[in-house]
């Protein structure tokens, strides 16, 4: 309106109206005068209302009619000209609305003329319309002229016309009706609305109505009318209509406008007292009419349906029941009825075809079919409106695809039920014949032959129709074939959405609403619980009437519309067509389910899965269960009776796969198409979406699913989701490329199917459960006596299911697993494989949930959910036991720090397995057994401890596997540890636990029976442990024994501190002695078999080779210990009380040990021997009680050198062990036993000691090859401990004693050596080294002597013998001991018959030289020490030490090493340098009276042996040997000779003669090689000479008869020289120029030089003691030395030349004979 009234457009409009009255008085000028004045005038009225009015539109309104008139006059002219600028100024006053209502009424008038004479007949209509829209000016008569003057228009001659007056009629109908709504719009304020008015109420009076009101009531009453054919009220002036126009404009006023008709009673009267009896009366042609009957079976002629007004009757009823459906219900019923009759079959196809159109605008409006079902169906005797839609839409369907023959109808119809009532067998491709072969590319459904092409005709949701909307048609159309049954189809699928849709909104927004209520009510102000209360039950009533009608609308549809889709399911051959059907089941069965209508809800299911299926698939849960019996029932349509069409066999679908049908014989193989893929994944979505709702239909749908994934070959993999799997055995599955692709998808929307079980309700998922139960079971039958590849579809859907409902487990718990165990024990090892896998799956997904409360504060669920693993213990199968121990070792790994009160089951489980069950098990068990030990014993309670030591050694004794045996001897010592260093928190828990116990054996009045009572429970943990390491240690396998063993003791040793003190008695007796009994036994009677290798390709070492050596190492270890722990806590043995009985039970084991016929046992023996032995005997220092140092010091470092199996650390426990014997004796300081038992024990270690040394030296009498020999070792370790045991029992160590150890010692000497052993044990022959047992002996008889040196007075008779002892080691030099009856091989013979190997073994003789050499050096020493001593000299000990040398003096060169005569010398010179005074200062006793003899002897058999030397002895040994013997004569002429007063005659007879014999070069007048080998010892003779001379000389002589011997010697030398020298100068002579013989030479050359020598001594002796008769004798050789000259050898010549120089002495003058005195 701005447009038309601002200043520029009012100005404008002035202007436009002058220039059109000034062109309109130029045209009339000269034919229409008045007309030109009229239009001059009205340029001057203009004019005038501008200048006078402010308002000028409303100025220009008033006068109008004025300001009009020169135009109407213009159009009375009829001059088309003149006419058209005037309508054209008029059409222009009007759009400024400045038309008054007089003026109007005169446009009318003239424009009715111009009409009348069919001038400008657009220009009219255009010029109306501007009248009628732009304002409301026109009423009544006026109004109803204008309309009809548009009407009369509408049928004039001219085409255009026509139509454009038919368009204008709309619009003004509209804009009348417009005009009404603005009316009531405006008045609305101030009038209240009338309510809506019920259909009955009597007629208004019209005179109630506003203007506007009563002008649309007119129109609409006269529109009635004129349908009808009757005469209009109030359009006056029509000439003719037609019903069709008549029946279109009713339909858009109903259509526009139905406010109006609600609103206003009048116009609800028109509705129902004119409109609805008009419409029924023109439907009667329709109604009555049957296609194909022939007319004379009716009395009256039919009138033929015509196409368009039953067309637009159709479009009315359903404006009608859409818009007025409350006003008209029982007039709906009636169209309603009509519509579903127009369906029939024998109606007209273009009727058919409009009537679903109309249905089909019914079915997408669900409020609507809901008003019907509540009006109708709900209503006792009323028509079922509602069902009889849906049944006919199903029967229209089903008739379309029984194509009746041509023929006459009823047998149509019974052709029809016929075939509908079973599976007809016709050929496959019978449909096919008449039909092209591009058939399958179109989309369609084909169904027994008949092929129905599907047409995209509509949006879903949206009701477009076609033919409705032909309004231009005359003649009925002809229907594309599968138009209507296209249609038919989408009224279905729009039914089924649109009624879900609107239930499901309403169903969510009751639950919504009850949600809020609830919360609200729990609110604390009671007078809003009251209130809410009461809503609540308002709800709850409105809710209770929704659901009826729900319900009703449902049990009211279900069955045609299943009829219906399961027939266009089976037929139907497109995709997109399928997918939709199957939605819309999908969706019925779910809101079935939603409302709990059981029934309809499986029948709906049964059919997908049905369509899932191939056909004819013999499943019976689909044909025992409810569902199925609906198949068979027919359901009365409107009186025809449907099957439910059951899937034809003949399908032209393509097939995508083909398997083997799931049964216990498989009979061929079974066809899946890509349909039966497409239904499965509706099954699976409707499963998916809709789970909470399907309940018992559960059954169903799993068992469909089951035999669809195992027709394609879906195997289980982890977690339970389907994979495609290798085709299974028989025939094997053939799967499409096609397929392939969709079997990922299809095992993903499976898994997700499980997965979205988490959100159902607790009862939906119970009846998950049991339908996947039930499932199982029947796999389970099914793979029953055969290896066939079962059905594992449930279990694994078991699987997923438990693993997504964690967060409520328990209540599914026992059911889920109870079924699986029963899986686990099945005979079908693949059937119980994934058993297993699902049930430990599903245990471990338990435990790592976060359960809310956790498992730590929920010990009853934790125990729940690992019970299923003991109960698996009970199965026999490996495979599952595997599974189960895996399961066990995954939890430790990931839960095992929070198992608490789970342990025992856990620990039970591997204890479970036996010795028989396979490597693989226990390998597996093994495995959980050592993670446990490593990470998870500080986490379990301690009471679990003992169950873990259990199974551990249990684990040691299975003999499957040595490693683990091994390994598990390793972990014990890890567990024993643990204890060690938790110790105290082990004992407090241990301690709390039983005191616990203890009250509750008290209360039942049992005795508390375990292991070990009355040890304190941390004890008795200890002696678990210990037991079970005892049991390993008598094992059948060497390694076991040897490692348990190690283990035991080094437990024992470094832990052992722990105990009480007087557990420590259980520990000897029970476990030790108990051990070493066994072990003594077993080895004992050990076999001496060889055993040739030790499994698989092991060499054993040949020390290993016999059950005997093995368990001799095992006696060795046991013994070893026993004997450690017995050094190391002696402290805490020796207070218990019995301490001498145990100490004598283990000499016995030492001893029997020591004499078993095993060196190696034997030898360690001995060893433990030493280590008891090594004890200090405590301190009796009672004031210091903490640290007996004879505790703390061995201790620390004994356990430093243990480290335990396995273990890469030494455990070296530094606490003082001082502390812990407080722990024990806190009261009393530690009990010294007395000196008595402590010496007795003592002396029972040496009567052991006696008893092993002489029982294993003693020689066997017989010797065979495998006399037992002791070995060097054994005897060296034997003679070791005597020292150490010495020190303890000297006090009293008696002579008795002494002789005791001195045969043993020598008979430990004399055991000769194996060959084979020799090289390891001997020196070579030349090297001088002792053996070490013969340092051994030595050190023995040392420490004795020195004891004896240190002791009282009464100790030193026992020097002599030990002398004795001594000296018959020194003659060992030159006669080794005999052993027995034993033959033994001198060494070097042996190292020599070594080279044969494999020679059996010899026995070797040592090389006992350096022993004796050493035996004598140590006589010396000792003798050094003891001459004097009494029993020395009174034993005679010096003569035996002479007698015992004069064996090796005698011998000198023929002593076996010449070192030893050397040795025996130099020893004889020291001992008689000490031992000659000794004897002097006896002389006059007696006691050495014998000794002189044997020393004289001794001096003659050395220094002229008997001997020869080696030919190979060198110059210089010569001389060094010579050396000695002129030391031996030195000694004579210092120690013998100045002393002969006090040495017997005789003695220095003897040493005289021998000097002289010494003297004198040669004896014999023949040259022997004696001689010459004499005649080599020059300084010897020298000596002897000088010593005879000094002897002979210096002295004043004593006794004639010296001077005698002496002087004779000379003479005799003398003499004998010059008889040589004679003999020489004649053979010399004789000779002439040949030489003498070399000897001759030598001798003479030895005779020289004797010379000289004795005139060089007589020179150096005092002249008073030289006889002068000597002199002479002297001289006398001089004539014959110079007689020698002559001779030719240059050796003579010189030893000449020195034997004559001396004699320069004898040349003086001749002194003057003094006689008498004088000179």
């Amino acid at each position: 309106m701005s447009g038309t009234n601002s200043p520029e457009a009012v100005k404008k409009l002035l202007e436009n109206m002058q220039s059109d009255l000034r062109a309109l008085s130029l045209e009339c000028k000269k034919k229409f005068p008045p007309v030109k004045e009229a239009a001059e005038s009205g340029i001057i009225k203009v004019k005038t209302i501008a200048a006078r009015n402010t308002e000028i539109l409303a100025a220009l309104k008033e006068n109008s009619s004025e300001v009009v008139q020169p135009f109407l006059m213009g159009c009375g002219t009829k001059e088309p000209k003149i006419t058209q600028l005037c309508l054209a100024a008029i059409q222009r006053l009007m759009s400024h609305e400045v038309v008054s209502e007089t003026a109007a009424g005169n446009i009318i008038n003239m424009l009715w003329q111009l009409m009348e004479n069919s001038l400008e007949e657009l220009k009219l209509l255009q010029t109306v319309l501007v009248l009628l829209t732009t304002n409301t000016v026109v009423h009544d008569e006026a109004l109803s002229k204008a309309i009809v003057l548009c009407f009369r228009l509408h049928f004039t001659k001219d085409n255009i016309t026509n139509n454009t007056a038919a368009a204008t009629v709309r619009q003004v109908v509209t804009v009348v009706f417009e005009r009404m709504v603005a009316e009531d719009e405006r008045h609305r304020d101030i009038i209240e609305q009338p309510v809506l008015v019920q259909g009955n109420s009597n007629r208004r009076c019209v005179s109630t109505l506003k203007p506007c009101a009563k002008d649309a009531y007119m129109l609409f009453q006269d529109l009635c009318q004129l349908v009808n054919a009757d005469a209009p009220y109030w359009l006056v002036g029509m000439t003719e209509m037609t019903r069709t126009f008549g029946l279109e404009l009713l339909e858009s006023v109903l259509n526009d406008f139905p406010q109006v008709f609600l609103q206003h009673q009048e116009f609800s009267f028109l509705l129902k007292e004119r409109v609805c009896p008009l419409v029924i009366k023109l439907f009667s042609p329709n109604i009555k009419f049957r296609q194909g009957s022939s007319s004379s079976s009716s009395p009256a002629p039919v009138e033929k349906p015509y196409f368009p007004i039953c067309m637009r009757l159709l479009r009315v009823v359903s404006v009608l029941i859409k818009q007025f459906y409350s006003l008209l219900v029982t007039e709906c019923e009636i169209f309603l009825s009509l519509l579903v009759k127009f369906l029939d079959a024998d109606k007209p196809q273009w009727l058919r075809a409009v009537a679903v159109e109309s249905i089909h605008r019914l079915c997408v409006q669900p409020q609507l079919l809901r008003s019907f079902c509540q009006s109708y169906d709900m209503k006792q005797h009323s028509t079922k409106v509602f069902r009889d839609i849906v049944n006919a839409l199903g029967s229209f369907i089903q008739s379309l695809f029984l194509v009746p023959p041509t023929g006459n109808p009823a047998t149509t119809n019974q052709a029809g039920n016929n075939n509908s009532g079973g599976p007809v067998s016709t050929p496959a491709n019978s449909g096919m014949l008449g039909i092209g072969g591009g058939v399958t590319l179109l989309p369609a459904f084909e169904y027994r032959g008949t092929w129905i092409p599907i047409l995209t005709i509509t949006v879903q949701g949206s009701a477009k129709a076609t033919y409705l909307e032909m309004l231009d048609k005359v003649e009925p159309p002809t229907i594309p074939e599968g138009y209507a049954m296209s249609v038919a189809f989408h009224c279905l699928l729009d039914l089924v959405r649109g009624i879900t849709s609107m239930i499901e909104g309403e169903l969510g927004e009751v639950e919504t609403e009850c949600q809020t209520t609830t919360e609200a009510a729990s609110s604390p102000t009671q007078s809003s619980e009251r209130q809410e209360s009461q809503s609540t039950s308002d709800q709850m009533d409105k809710e209770i009437v929704s659901r009826a009608v729900w319900e009703e609308m449902v049990n009211a549809c279900w069955c045609g519309l299943l009829a219906a889709l399961s027939l266009l399911l089976d037929a139907s051959t497109d995709e997109a067509a399928t997918e939709n059907i199957l939605k819309a089941e999908l969706t019925m069965a779910a809101l079935c389910g939603r409302l709990g209508l059981v029934t309809s809800r499986d029948a709906f299911i049964t059919a997908i899965c049905k369509g899932s299926l191939p056909p004819h698939y013999a499943l019976t849960v689909l044909n025992t269960t409810t569902a199925a019996t609906l198949s068979n029932k027919s359901y009365s349509i409107q009186g025809q009776s449907v099957m439910m069409i059951s899937p034809s066999s003949e399908s032209h679908q393509q097939v995508v796969a083909v398997g083997q049908p799931l049964a216990v014989q498989p009979q061929g193989t079974v066809m899946l198409t890509s349909k039966n893929i497409q239904c499965m994944r509706t099954l699976l979505n409707l499963a998916h979406c809709h789970g909470a709702v399907l309940g018992t239909s559960w059954q169903l749908v799993l068992a469909t699913l089951q035999h669809l994934v195992w027709i394609l070959g879906l195997k289980p993999s982890s977690g339970g989701a389907l994979k495609p799997g290798r085709a299974v055995e028989g025939p094997s599955t053939v799967l499409t490329t096609a397929v392939m692709t969709d079997l990922p998808v299809i095992s993903n929307i499976l898994s997700r199917l499980f997965e979205s079980s988490q959100y159902l309700d607790d009862v939906s998922l119970h009846h998950l459960i049991n339908a996947l139960c039930s499932l199982s079971l029947e796999a389970m039958d099914m793979a029953y006596g055969n290896n066939k590849e079962p059905s594992l579809f449930a279990v694994a859907k078991l699987l997923e299911t438990g693993l997504v409902n964690m967060h409520r487990i328990e209540i599914l718990w026992r059911p889920l697993t109870g079924h699986l165990l029963e899986v686990c024990q099945h005979p079908n090892s693949r059937m119980r494989e994934w058993g297993a896998e699902a049930l430990t799956s599903l245990i471990k997904a338990g435990l790592t949930f976060s359960h809310d409360p956790p498992l730590s504060q929920n010990q009853r669920l934790q125990l729940l959910l690992l019970n299923p693993l003991k109960e698996m213990s009970s199965i026999n199968h490996p495979d599952i036991r595997l599974k189960q121990l895996e399961c066990v070792l995954q939890i430790l790994q990931s839960q095992g720090d929070s198992l608490g009160p789970g342990w025992p089951l856990v620990l039970g489980v591997m204890g479970a397995i036996r010795n028989d069950q396979g490597e693989s098990l226990i390998r597996t068990a093994f495995q959980c057994l050592q993670l446990v030990v490593t990470d998870f014993l500080p986490t379990m309670p301690c009471t679990c401890l003992q169950i873990v030591v259990d199974v551990a050694g249990s684990f040691g004794l299975h003999n499957q596997e040595l490693n683990i045996s091994l390994t598990s001897i390793g972990l014990l010592w890890n567990i024993s540890d643990y204890f060690f260093q938790r110790g105290e928190t082990i004992e407090k828990e241990l301690n709390k636990e039983e005191a616990a116990q203890q009250k509750q054996a008290e209360e039942k009045g049992v005795v508390l029976n375990r292991p070990f009572h009355p040890a304190p429970p941390f004890d008795c943990l200890w002696l678990c442990l210990y037991a079970k390491l005892g049991e390993l240690c008598v094992d059948p396998r060497p390694a076991v024994r040897k490692s348990a063993g190690q283990t035991l003791f080094s437990t024992i040793g470094a832990h052992g501190t722990l105990l009480q003190h007087s557990t420590w008695h259980t520990v000897i007796w029970k476990v030790l002695f108990h051990l070493l009994d066994r072990v003594r036994e077993s080895s004992t009677t050990a076999d001496k078999e060889k055993i040739e290798s030790g499994g698989g390709n092991i060499l054993i070492h040949h020390s290993r080779d016999t059950a005997e050596k093995q368990w001799a190492e095992t006696w060795v270890l046991t013994l070893a210990g026993v004997a450690r722990i017995f050094n190391t806590r002696r402290y805490l043995l020796q207070p218990l009380g019995d301490f001498s009985r145990a100490w004598d039970v283990l000499l016995d084991h030492i001893q029997s040990a020591a004499l078993s016929k095993n060196n190696e046992v034997s030898l360690a023996a001995l060893k433990s021997f030493q280590e008891i032995l090594q004890i200090v005997s405590p301190v009796r220092d009672s004031d210091k009680p903490e640290t007996p140092p004879a505790v703390n010091v061995p201790v620390p470092v004994l356990l430093g050198s243990i480290s335990g199996p396995g273990l890469n650390r030494p455990f070296v426990r530094t606490d003082s062990i001082g502390e812990k014997l407080g722990r024990y004796n806190s009261s009393e300081p530690p009990i010294v036993t007395d000196e008595l038992e402590d010496l007795n024990l003592w002396w029972a270690a040496w009567n052991t000691w006696y008893r092993i040394g002489s029982e294993s030296t003693k020689p066997p009498v017989t010797f065979d090859k495998l006399t037992f020999i002791p070995s060097q070792p054994f005897l060296t370790a034997l003679t070791q401990i005597f020292p150490a045991l010495y020190q303890h029992i000297k006090a009293g160590f008696s002579m008795g004693d002494l002789q005791k150890l001195g045969v043993t010692l020598h008979s430990a000497v004399s055991v000769p050596i194996s060959s084979d052993a020799s090289p390891f044990i001997l020196p070579s022959y030349t090297e001088a080294v002792l053996t070490s047992l013969q340092e051994a002996v030595l050190t023995a008889l040392d420490v004795l002597q020195k004891a004896i040196c240190v002791g009282p007075e009464n100790m030193q008779i026992m020097y002599p013998a030990i002398f004795d002892q001594l000296l018959a080691f020194v003659e060992f030099s030159c006669k080794p001991p005999q052993y027995g009856q034993l033959e033994t091989k001198h060494i070097a013979n042996a190292k020599y018959n070594q080279i044969q190997l494999f020679a059996p073994a010899e026995w070797v003789a040592l090389n006992y030289v350096p022993f004796a050499e050493r035996s004598l050096e140590v006589v010396v020493d000792l003798y050094q020490k003891t001459a004097c001593h009494k029993a020395v000299v009174n034993e005679k000990v010096l003569q035996n030490i002479i007698k015992t040398l004069r064996v090796p003096l005698s011998l000198k060169y023929s002593c076996p090493s010449e070192s030893t005569w050397k040795l025996a010398v130099s020893s004889l010179l020291k001992v008689l340098s000490i031992g000659l005074p000794v004897a002097r200062q006896h002389a006059s006793s007696g006691k050495f009276d014998s000794m002189w003899p044997e020393l004289a002897n001794t001096f003659e058999d050395f220094l002229f042996t008997k001997s020869i030397p080696p030919d190979n002895l060198s110059i210089q040994e010569f001389q060094r040997n010579e050396s000695i013997d002129v030391e031996v004569v030195q000694l004579i002429s210092t120690e013998i000779l100045p002393y002969a007063n006090f040495i017997p005659k005789e003695f220095v007879g003897q040493i005289m003669t021998m000097l002289n014999k010494g003297s004198i070069h040669s004896q014999s007048s023949s040259f022997t090689e004696a001689e010459i080998d004499i005649r080599l010892r020059e300084e010897f003779s020298k000596m002897c000479f000088e010593t005879l001379l000094q002897f002979s000389f210096s002295n004043k002589v004593t006794t004639p008869q010296e001077g005698y011997i002496s002087r004779m010697a000379l003479s005799v030398l003398l003499k004998r020289s010059q008889d040589v020298l004679h003999r020489y100068i004649e053979d010399e002579r004789l000779s002439g120029k040949c030489p003498l013989p070399r000897q001759q030479v030598t001798e003479i050359i030895f005779v020289l030089k004797a010379v000289s020598t004795l005139i060089d001594s007589l020179k150096k002796t005092q002249p008073e003691n030289v006889d002068g008769n000597t002199w002479a004798q002297v001289i006398a050789l001089y004539p014959t030395l110079v007689e020698c000259i002559t001779c030719s050898s240059a050796e003579v010549c010189s030893a000449l030349k020195e034997a004559l120089v001396p004699f320069k002495d004898f040349m003086q003058p001749p002194a003057s004979k003094v006689q008498n005195g004088e000179s």
